[in-house]
């Protein structure tokens, strides 16, 4: 006896044998709507995981005897987990249930924050930093590809919406960190924080634990019609994401110091200047949901990065403005929210989008986290502040060469409406 498939999304088969209902069926659309839900849960989680460490360096540092230089290795430790996780994590997926993985990743993730602020030695920071590095890229890569699989080729706008919600985790994680150190001044404040935050992924946890996993494409459709993974168009891939997250992570992690050297900020502006370019990329991905519902993208793309470039452009035009920093930084913020998620969205229409395939994707996007920002530390501090804003208009104008090379090699492969 055959069974028929949804038309909407042909993940889920539909259950009772009769006329298929028709796309805008409300119990069809209902279903991944309600489990968007899930990973939008699992973002905020990952989010306020990835936020916290940073503000909680001094007294890391204090607690462990180390300096704040020799704490910094923590970034290092955490990028080499996730270098390690991505293969091992995106392999899992293709092979077991995918929710029962990502439940066990948040209740790894909520371990490791739990024991973090207990370490009185680097080592053991390391240690723990670098098995958290492992469970939140595990988490990054499972929340990106089930998404995928649950919405198909209509993902873009849930994409947009993950990723905000990964933006919210991240902006709330300082505040909480505050609101802690307010009640409890010092390391208990500190350890409050965490505690608090690994509390609240338990619920999320056995939230996804309970809800049914989504198949991946070759396994609903037995293996046919699935599009093969293009290796040239791969490669492409992989180098946008490192070339935009090393661009993303040098501007806003080094705007600070560069406003301070500039003397266009005192330590307090210059916070909230970082604060308004991590604000303005988070109210762009928020933008960018009902955005994506009507734009393609590689439109969604072209329009982000040429958007980065008159960013870059404008603040290289008065670097001795304040008002152009502020400007410019918010700019930057707002068109540089869209890429990421769109770059996911971009592929799943070119190729079946696997587990393997997702790691690759952040592979890329972690060598680019690690290298790139170290060079632009390395261009303020020796050679000067106005060459770091050069680097990172060199960074975007490469990005937008290797997307017109994706665009012209893809031409074939035409985007679905």
């Amino acid at each position: 006896m055959n069974k028929q498939k949804n038309p909407v999304n042909p993940v889920y088969p539909v259950q009772k044998e009769g006329p298929v209902p028709p796309p805008s069926s409300a119990p069809v659309v209902a279903q991944p709507i309600s489990r968007s839900a899930v990973y939008f849960a699992g973002f905020v989680a990952l989010g306020l995981a990835m936020a916290i460490i940073g503000p909680t360096l001094p007294i890391l540092a204090e607690n462990t005897g180390s300096q704040i230089s020799q704490i910094g290795i923590l970034f290092t430790v955490r990028s080499l987990g996730g270098l390690i996780g991505a293969p091992l994590t995106g392999r899992l997926y293709d092979r077991r249930p995918g929710h029962k993985i990502l439940a066990l990743v948040l209740l790894a993730m909520a371990l490791m924050l739990a024991l973090l602020p207990l370490g009185n030695h680097l080592w053991q920071l390391a240690l723990v930093v670098f098995f958290l590095g492992i469970v939140e890229i595990g988490l990054d890569i499972g929340g990106n590809t089930l998404l995928m699989w649950l919405h198909g080729e209509r993902v873009s706008p849930y994409m947009n919406a993950l990723h905000f919600f990964f933006g919210v985790g991240a902006f709330f994680a300082p505040i909480i960190l505050a609101q802690m150190l307010l009640l409890n001044e010092g390391p208990a404040g500190v350890r409050w924080t965490y505690w608090l935050i690994a509390l609240l992924m338990l619920p999320v946890a056995a939230w996804v634990w309970r809800t049914a996993s989504p198949e991946s494409p070759e396994k609903a459709n037995g293996n046919q019609n699935a599009r093969p993974v293009p290796r040239l168009i791969l490669f492409f891939l992989i180098a946008l994401f490192f070339l935009y997250v090393g661009a993303e992570v040098s501007f806003g992690g080094w705007i600070y110091s560069y406003a301070l050297q500039q003397g266009l900020a005192t330590a307090v502006s210059a916070a909230y200047l970082t604060s308004l370019f991590w604000g303005a990329l988070m109210v762009g991905r928020l933008i960018s949901v009902p955005l994506a519902r009507w734009v393609p993208p590689r439109g969604m793309l072209a329009g982000a990065l040429v958007g980065c470039l008159f960013s870059s452009a404008l603040l290289l035009s008065r670097p001795d403005s304040m008002p152009v920093l502020y400007a410019g930084t918010a700019a930057m913020g707002l068109f540089m929210a869209v890429i990421f998620p769109t770059l996911l969205s971009f592929a799943e229409r070119r190729m079946t989008i696997s587990g393997r395939v997702t790691s690759w994707f952040f592979i890329g996007a972690t060598l680019g986290a690690m290298s790139l920002p170290w060079l632009a530390g390395q261009v303020l501090d020796r050679v000067s502040p106005l060459a770091f804003l050069g680097l990172v208009a060199a960074i975007l104008v490469a990005e937008m060469v290797v997307f017109l090379l994706l665009v012209l090699i893809s031409w074939t492969r035409p985007e679905k409406r």
